[in-house]
C-alpha cells in the first residue's frame, strides 16, 4: 500500500503495532450509553470505513480517539502511545501526527485558504520563515487538487467540493501518517464525490497514509475502503472487508449493505473494476 516507516514517541519503529488500538471503550452522556465496550484496531496503511445508524456514535468515537472527548472507560493507543495519557508530550505527539477533516470542513471563514493551511505550521513550527510557510501551504493546496490561485481565496469564495479539498490541505499540512475524515463526501454531487474518493486513494498510495473514514456513502465504502467497521448495539459488531460484511448475520448490516442502495453500490463498484 506504500505505507512508509513511522516511529513512535521514543524513536522506535512502530512495526506491526496498530495505528489505532481501542479496547473496552465506553462513552456515556448522562444515562444514555453510546458505546459499551468498543474494541477496534486500525492497521497501518489501510483505509478503514466506519459506519452505523444515526446515534450510533461514529463522530463521538472519532473525538475520543483524537482526545477531544475522554471516554468513561477503556483504553486508546494511537501511533504506539497511550492517547489517554495526561502527559503533554504524549498528547502533542498524537496531535502532531494526526490530520483531521471535520464534516463541515471547519475552516476559519476570515482567513484565506493559504492562511488556513498555515495555521498548524505556525503552531508547530513557529520559527519557519513566512515565505517557506507560504510555499508549504501552496504545495499542500496543489496536493489536495486545488488550483494554485485558491491560496488567496476565502472559504466563502469556494464551492463545496473545493472547501473540502481546502480542509484536506490543512489536514495534510504537517505530513501526518494518520488521517481522520468525517463524512468527507457529504453534500457533494456524485462527480465531485467520486473525484474526492480517487484523491484519497492517490494520497494513501503516495504518502503511505492510514485513514479512519466515517461515512454513510456506500459508493465510497465500495470504492476505497479496505475494511469497514460497523457500529451497532453500542459496540463494533463487525470489522471486515465488504465481501465478508455482506454475509454477516446482523439485521442492520443486512439492511444497509444488501438493501437497494447497497446492491446498486456493489454493482457499480464491480463494473468500475
Amino acid at each position: 500500500m506504500g505505507a512508509t516507516a513511522f516511529r513512535t514517541l521514543d524513536g522506535a519503529d512502530i512495526g506491526d503495532v496498530p495505528m489505532i488500538h481501542l479496547r473496552g471503550i465506553v462513552n456515556r452522556f448522562g444515562a444514555q450509553v453510546v458505546h459499551d465496550g468498543v474494541d477496534l484496531d486500525v492497521r497501518r496503511g489501510e483505509i478503514l470505513g466506519v459506519v452505523g445508524g444515526s446515534g450510533s456514535g461514529k463522530s463521538v468515537l472519532m473525538r475520543s480517539i483524537l482526545g477531544l472527548r475522554r471516554p468513561n472507560a477503556g483504553q486508546i493507543h494511537v501511533l504506539g502511545v497511550n492517547a489517554l495519557s495526561d502527559d503533554a508530550t504524549t498528547r502533542r505527539h498524537v496531535e502532531r501526527n494526526s490530520g483531521v477533516l471535520f464534516q463541515d470542513g471547519a475552516l476559519f471563514s476570515s482567513l484565506t485558504v493559504g492562511e488556513n493551511v498555515q495555521v498548524p505550521l505556525k503552531e508547530y513550527y513557529p520559527d519557519l520563515p513566512s515565505s517557506l510557510r507560504y510555499e508549504l501551504a501552496l504545495l499542500k493546496i496543489k496536493l489536495a487538487g486545488l488550483p494554485a490561485d485558491a491560496i488567496n481565496k476565502l472559504p466563502s469564495q469556494l464551492s463545496g467540493g473545493m472547501r473540502k479539498r481546502a480542509a484536506l490541505a490543512r489536514a495534510l499540512a504537517l505530513d501526518p501518517p494518520l488521517l481522520f475524515l468525517d463524512e468527507p463526501t457529504a453534500g457533494l454531487d456524485p462527480i465531485s464525490a467520486a473525484a474526492f474518493d480517487d484523491l484519497i486513494l492517490t494520497l494513501r498510495s503516495a504518502l503511505g497514509l492510514t485513514v479512519f473514514l466515517i461515512t454513510h456513502d456506500l459508493d465510497t465504502l465500495y470504492t476505497i475502503c479496505d475494511r469497514v467497521a460497523v457500529l451497532a448495539d453500542r459496540t463494533v459488531v463487525a470489522a471486515a472487508p465488504l465481501t465478508e460484511l455482506e454475509k454477516f448475520d446482523h439485521p442492520w448490516v443486512q439492511e444497509y449493505f444488501n438493501g437497494p442502495r447497497g446492491r446498486s453500490a456493489h454493482v457499480a463498484a464491480k463494473e468500475g473494476m
